[in-house]
């Protein structure tokens, strides 16, 4: 059975999430998505646990159920800030469970570690080698994969606080790690050029922090399997029934360029390099972005791994709608075409995937329809985002915006030279 997975989720009790990321929303979101299996999120925290264990049903297949049958794996995700060798390291990891009864050994495991009610991404100082030597001793099922592996912040090749190879970074714990995210500011194209991941299975999940349809599912995984624990955990360890990553543009990502928001400036790698890494306007460190650090790391250009695999890159509906309309993603003009076409197509994915032209053009204009069309074919341009800015989607030539801001004090080149 061939699905679109996604495992890196939040909950209402995670902080800067909708207070209305419930299980209801989550289950009716993800269907008018397209999404057919969701990570739970958060199992650590003490009042989303008691609803998760409330309002799911579990069975001998380690997929949890709704009411209604709409399956989810047991999820959360933690923050690593510890030190190593002298130096400061901040990762976020996703952790994906068998059963409620391995959770419970997990929420004593992490409570002895540190709190776990104050937010559902809780923060432990447990150095990343011990994390995953331990949880392994509570079950081999449990999985643990480094999340949004290369933005600056908190991630496993971060370049505020990450490490340089999975060595330095798991120790003799990296026989565990399977599987790494690539994170919305990186695809698996870049990954390939660094042939330290080439043992790794490459998974993309949304780390969504609301339900609505331009964040549910952004970035996703295929899988081919019947639908059971054991064989998800298989597919993610040796890409068995891995069929494809479902990817934003990595340009659409917050850290794509390297930059400051604050500033105004967007720099490509080249750039940054002709600025030593300074800010031209504030004269502070720029914030070094995910094509920078890949760069940085990376030993081939063009060569492939064997047995990689394929990726697609799509841009959200809301966001193709919202362009065309020219009106803002959470507009009742942008609802009311995206309505329309889940109510004749079902949900987001067959209509960016599936549905052909001449069915597309009898709900929405050619103009519309073409931007969906070129959508599919990977074929739409996207503004580099950077420094906690997402990259704006380009439909049209017009659309380009200049490469300098006159209302600045001084105008830096903004990247975009290099860019289109």
């Amino acid at each position: 059975m061939r699905i679109i997975v996604d495992l890196h989720i939040h909950s209402k009790y995670s902080r800067g999430c909708s207070k209305e990321l419930d299980l209801k929303n989550l289950e009716k979101w993800a269907k008018i998505k397209g999404v057919q299996l969701l990570g739970t999120g958060d199992f650590l925290h003490p009042q989303w646990i008691q609803e998760l264990k409330r309002d799911l049903k579990e069975d001998d297949t380690g997929i949890l159920k709704t009411k209604t049958g709409f399956p989810f794996v047991l999820q959360t995700e933690v923050s690593l800030i510890y030190t190593q060798d002298g130096k400061g390291y901040r990762m976020h990891m996703v952790i994906l469970a068998p059963s409620f009864e391995v959770v419970d050994k997990l929420i004593g495991y992490f409570t002895s570690h540190g709190r776990v009610d104050y937010d559902g991404r809780p923060i432990f100082k447990i150095p990343a080698p011990q994390l995953v030597r331990e949880l392994k001793e509570i079950s081999d099922d449990i999985e643990i994969i480094p999340a949004h592996i290369w933005t600056p912040w908190f991630s496993l090749f971060g370049s505020k606080s990450g490490f340089d190879s999975m060595t330095d970074a798991f120790k003799d714990q990296k026989k565990h790690i399977y599987a790494l995210e690539t994170g919305l500011s990186s695809d698996p194209e870049m990954n390939w050029q660094w042939s330290e991941l080439d043992n790794y299975q490459l998974v993309s999940f949304s780390d969504l922090h609301s339900y609505w349809p331009w964040r549910i599912g952004r970035e996703a995984t295929v899988f081919d399997i019947e639908l059971t624990y054991k064989n998800l955990l298989k597919a993610i360890r040796t890409g068995e029934g891995l069929v494809e990553t479902i990817e934003v543009n990595p340009n659409y990502g917050k850290y794509h360029y390297d930059g400051h928001r604050n500033c105004a400036v967007s720099f490509s790698p080249k750039q940054t390099r002709q600025h030593n890494k300074i800010c031209p306007v504030c004269k502070k460190s720029l914030t070094i972005g995910v094509e920078y650090r890949v760069e940085e790391l990376k030993d081939r250009d063009d060569e492939k791994p064997k047995n990689k695999k394929p990726f697609k890159h799509l841009i959200p509906l809301h966001e193709i709608i919202s362009k065309y309309l020219g009106a803002g993603i959470n507009t009742k003009k942008v609802w009311d075409t995206y309505n329309k076409l889940i109510a004749k197509f079902d949900n987001e994915f067959n209509i960016l995937l599936n549905v052909k032209k001449d069915e597309l053009q009898k709900v929405i204009s050619e103009k519309l329809t073409d931007y969906i069309l070129r959508n599919r074919k990977g074929e739409i341009k996207v503004i580099p985002g950077y420094d906690g800015e997402y990259g704006i989607p380009v439909f049209e030539e017009k659309d380009k915006p200049a490469t300098e801001k006159p209302k600045m004090k001084t105008s830096p080149q903004k990247g975009l030279s290099d860019f289109f």
